[in-house]
């Protein structure tokens, strides 16, 4: 710091104007032998340097001491910094603290709405949508819909127009317009525009009375059977394309909402997967279904890949429970047993998994009597564990009414952060340690049991009054009562009678 200092300090001496008086005259200075080998005496270069302008020169660095910089330091720590984004950035905090998962965008497979989010491509045997035409049409959205409802009977109205204009103008009607005598094909016909509103008259069954066709065209007689004909099949094509369209139950799945989210809670003691759905309307749908399906890639044991394979996820399937009276509002429930895919998943494992579930509902529609589907995806970090759904039902003064303001609301309670696996098996290990420790008690008590004291009891004062002294003193070791072979003992001291009282001591 001190040979700094110097340096520091000498360079704005060299740079004054007296420098150049004082560069002629002997150095008297003497080099610091401190100075280290890196460290160049800028003085002694710049000491050459005349200049008149002083302006022009790069401004020297001012010397600054140890205290000015520790203050500088330290008002810098304390000036505000501006806040950067935490590498945990977009984390979720779970139940027991930060998740750690990073919500990056999965692509989904179906929409929120219900649309399938899967385009076809390549495809060139598109002949097989002609063979189909009527549901070709159906599928066409509005737009499109509407211009071939419009084209199909302007061209009709055209190409008819057009042979009824030629059937005139070929037998001479349009040159005996204003001869009274002549007997045309059709009344009033003396151009285009007046054939084509006599096609449009046809097709329509309008029939005004001005335009009229006369016995003396067989021709014409054989052109109206025909576009009345081709009239009616256009009519009841485009009618009927038009009225499924609108009487698609597409819509009706509008007012079936499924929750935002999906929880994972316990529900009598077994972890459950919880969803809800509800019906916005009055008139029911009849024969509710519900189906769950899992959509997630996996790899198989020789090697080969599936992309979005889709596993069956019950929801009652086998009690029935699938199948919904949807008159309010109600949480379908999968629980989580050795047959789920979500049996070895823990809440740590849901941070990092990468699915979709996907819930389809399906029923016909009670006014139209049309089958409706209306589908919902959630994705795993739509799935919130350790959460449970909000009560949205309350009774009132002769009804039960339905609080959809809380449809979405879920709240936190307790639930362990183990998969259903291990919770298993914790159970299964405490009731195998139950089943033994009653086990024991159990024995205990049937050798501790009075018969047993009592035959014992009875065989020892059979042998204190024979006086053999076969049978020893007794000793009593927790609960069980055991005699010890005296024989050797009695041989020596004689034959020797012990008393019960001593027995018991």
């Amino acid at each position: 710091m001190a040979v700094e200092n110097s340096v520091l300090a000498s360079r704005p001496e060299s740079l004054s104007p007296l420098a150049s008086e004082e560069r002629e005259g002997p150095v008297n200075e003497e080099t610091d032998p401190a100075t280290p080998a890196g460290v160049i005496d800028v003085s002694e270069e710049l000491g050459n340097v005349v200049t008149t302008d002083t302006s022009l020169l790069p401004q020297p660095p001012v010397a600054r001491s140890f205290q000015s910089k520790l203050a500088a330091r330290k008002a810098q720590e304390d000036a505000p910094q501006p806040r950067k984004k935490p590498q945990g950035a977009g984390t979720e905090k779970g139940r027991f603290g930060w998740a750690g998962r990073s919500r990056r965008k999965r692509q989904r497979y179906v929409e929120k709405n219900g649309r399938c989010n899967v385009q076809h491509g390549n495809m060139r045997e598109t002949y097989r949508y002609l063979t189909d035409i009527f549901t070709t049409l159906v599928d066409l959205n509005w737009r499109c819909s509407l211009f071939v409802f419009v084209m199909a009977y302007a061209i009709t109205w055209l190409f008819f127009g057009a042979i009824w204009y030629l059937i005139a103008y070929c037998r001479g009607d349009l040159d005996h317009v204003d001869d009274e005598t002549w007997i045309p094909c059709v009344d009033n016909v003396n151009g285009f525009i007046s054939a084509f509103l006599f096609s449009i008259e046809t097709e329509t069954t309008i029939g005004y009375g001005h335009r009229v066709i006369t016995d003396q065209c067989p021709v014409g007689t054989m052109l109206l059977l025909l576009q009345a004909i081709l009239g009616s099949m256009v009519n009841a094509f485009m009618v009927g394309c038009m009225f499924v369209k609108i009487s698609q139950p597409n819509k009706r799945a509008e007012t079936l909402v499924f929750s935002r989210n999906a929880v994972i809670s316990l529900r009598d003691d077994q972890l459950c997967l919880m969803f809800r759905v509800g019906d916005l309307r009055s008139s029911h749908i009849v024969g509710a279904n519900m189906r769950a399906k899992l959509i997630k890639s996996k790899q198989t044991q020789e090697g080969e890949f599936i992309p979005l394979d889709q596993t069956d996820i019950s929801v009652g399937f086998e009690t029935g429970d699938d199948r919904l009276f949807l008159v309010s509002p109600l949480v379908i429930s999968h629980e989580i047993d050795a047959q789920s895919p979500f049996w070895e998943m823990s809440q740590a494992h849901l941070e990092k998994e990468d699915f979709e579930i996907v819930v389809i509902l399906e029923g016909m529609v009670e006014a139209t009597g049309m089958t409706c589907q209306a589908r919902s995806s959630y994705l795993a970090e739509e799935v919130l564990w350790g959460h449970r759904f909000s009560p949205m039902m309350s009774l009132a003064e002769g009804y039960f009414d339905v609080d959809y303001g809380a449809f979405h609301h879920t709240f936190e309670v307790d639930t362990p952060s183990s998969s259903a696996r291990d919770l298993s098996l914790a159970a299964a290990r405490l009731e195998a340690h139950l089943y033994w420790s009653i086990s024991s008690r159990l024995d205990e008590e049937k050798w501790d049991g009075p018969n047993l004291t009592d035959h014992s009891e009875k065989r020892r004062d059979s042998g204190s009054a024979n006086g053999k002294g076969g049978v020893g003193p007794t000793f009593t070791v927790g609960t069980t009562t055991e005699s010890q072979d005296q024989s050797g003992q009695g041989e020596q001291n004689g034959n020797v009678a012990t008393d019960q009282s001593e027995s018991e001591a």
